[in-house]
């Protein structure tokens, strides 16, 4: 094992350099803010979607900060040959290469922990027993539920999120005067295409994304949950992206594909749980809200782009609308009498999404009827700034 975490911590032997590192502010800046508390913190959201570079963002502050380098240790515990050791057996062997007492801070950078059995009790022995600040990954929202409250006060999570169209901008180094913010619709169209995956935005590659949705099918829902048929998971995910910014039918893609409902739910929830998909009720009392069909959105319009091509730019446009959104508030849809509106937010604020369209007749009268503290049609690009301030 010696080997092995020498590989993962180059900062013991060499200067740690990050090269080519595009600083995501936001989300470093909270990790700063958390590094003199004990909290344990985790990182979760989709794969590839930055977690690891954040972790090591943080290392080199650390380091930069004088912290000792051999009190910093960074591990992948989704590592095969570290399959047998626990996390205890992991720190003892790190303590003992570098003979680390006991009464000494170190700093602890688990990835993907949730490939480690019973990860919530071993994290709590850890933080309990040791002088330690963990921060700790993971590409699953439901594996990072904590059943037995074991870590109950003791951590915070921060889901990263896939770069917005002002994030994707600062990347690709575009800089949009306010004169010129007819040039957005073009950029928008650019962002449309790539995503905001970090590494795809950086090096646009069609293969990366597929790659990615194989990975994620293959290793955190067929290998995780013991199922066995890779190609009905990949259909079904076409079919979700099929129908993003709809009204999901369990039943209708259970009946497409031949398989029963309850597998049709479970599968549905495989792609909440990693991030691929997210789902919004209906707006309404708590019944309605669990019992009446979901819309779907993508979690990222590069992989969504990647099934559905250039159809339709304005589901693109609403699909972004509520990935911002869903960073602030909570959101849902209204739907009264077979009239839609697209988003309606906890504190009721009413959203309808029009990419250079109006709203009228029946759909109208909703909105303008509807007892709301706030509305507002976002009708072009140049409007997104209008969800930064909401």
């Amino acid at each position: 094992m010696e080997d092995l975490l020498f590989q993962y911590n180059p900062w013991w032997e060499e200067e740690f350099n990050l090269e080519n590192i595009i600083v995501r502010d936001k989300y470093v800046n909270i990790l700063k803010e958390n590094i003199e508390n004990k909290h344990i913190v985790f990182l979760t959201g989709l794969r590839r979607v930055g977690k690891t570079t954040l972790m090591k963002l943080i290392i080199k502050y650390l380091l930069d900060m004088n912290i000792n380098k051999k009190n910093i240790l960074y591990v992948s515990v989704d590592d095969y040959l570290l399959k047998n050791k626990n996390l205890f057996e992991i720190i003892d062997e790190y303590k003992k290469i570098h003979r680390i007492k006991f009464e000494e801070k170190i700093y602890v950078f688990f990835d993907e922990i949730t490939f480690q059995n019973e990860y919530h009790q071993q994290l709590k022995n850890l933080y309990d027993k040791l002088n330690i600040k963990i921060y700790a990954t993971s590409s699953s929202s439901s594996l990072l539920k904590d059943k037995k409250a074991y870590l109950t006060g003791r951590s915070i999570t921060l889901e990263v999120k896939p770069l917005d169209f002002e994030e994707y901008k600062i990347f690709k180094n575009i800089e949009v005067k306010q004169r010129d913010n007819v040039l957005n619709d073009s950029y928008f169209r650019d962002y449309m295409r790539d995503g905001g995956l970090p590494e795809n935005v950086l090096n646009p590659n069609r293969e990366y994304l597929m790659n990615l949705v194989d990975d994620i099918i293959q290793k955190d829902i067929i290998a995780f949950h013991g199922l066995k048929n890779h190609q009905i998971l990949r259909d079904y995910f076409i079919l979700l992206m099929e129908r993003s910014r709809k009204q999901l039918s369990i039943n209708k893609i259970a009946n497409i594909l031949k398989i029963s409902p309850d597998t049709s739910r479970r599968y549905l929830y495989y792609f909440e749980e990693t991030f691929l998909i997210h789902l919004v009720s209906r707006w309404g009392k708590t019944n309605e809200r669990i019992l009446s069909s979901k819309k779907i959105y993508a979690c990222d319009l590069g992989i969504k782009h990647l099934f559905m091509g250039e159809r339709d730019l304005g589901s693109y446009f609403e699909n972004y609308i509520y990935l911002k959104l869903r960073n602030n508030k909570e959101v849902y849809y209204l739907y009264e009498d077979g009239n839609e509106i697209d988003f309606i937010t906890s504190d009721k604020i009413l959203i309808e999404s029009k990419f250079n369209a109006e709203i009228k007749g029946k759909q109208k009268e909703l909105f303008d009827s509807f007892d709301a503290k706030q509305k507002i049609v976002i009708d072009s690009i140049n409007k997104l700034h209008i969800l930064d301030e909401i």
